[in-house]
């Protein structure tokens, strides 16, 4: 099976964190944690600030680690990094993702996730909500 190697931003601002949902593709609908694809000779976190410019025309600021999922959907791996990110500004746009929320520990379950995002959802719950 192939194994497609992704970063992830958790997005923190006050007590909140950036869920986007995807406006395209075959998981077209699902919320997720922004971020993509790690190219050649980048590291996760290079990964991270690329994609989060090129999908929100943000700058953010990597803060730690949270964790790492391993996911198998049925027709690939994914191996995503997942990072506690703060806005550089408070400005996003969303040039790829249908829509985007802010959501607390209260709310972080009132989105549809993408599998493989539950598991950063339960990471969230353990240690930063």
């Amino acid at each position: 099976m192939k194994t497609i190697h992704v970063v992830a931003a958790i997005i923190e601002r006050d007590g909140c964190v950036l869920a986007t949902q995807r406006g395209y593709g075959e998981f077209e609908g699902g919320w997720e944690f922004p971020g993509g694809k790690v190219e050649p000779g980048e590291t996760e976190e290079q990964a991270l600030i690329r994609e989060i410019h090129e999908e929100l025309n943000a700058e953010i600021v990597v803060n730690r680690h949270l964790c790492t999922v391993d996911y198998d959907y049925e027709t690939f791996h994914l191996h995503m990094g997942c990072y506690l990110c703060a806005l550089a500004e408070n400005h996003i746009d969303l040039l790829e993702h249908a829509q985007a929320r802010w959501l607390d520990r209260e709310t972080i379950d009132s989105v549809a996730w993408l599998p493989a995002d539950i598991s950063v959802v339960d990471a969230l719950k353990e240690e930063v909500f």
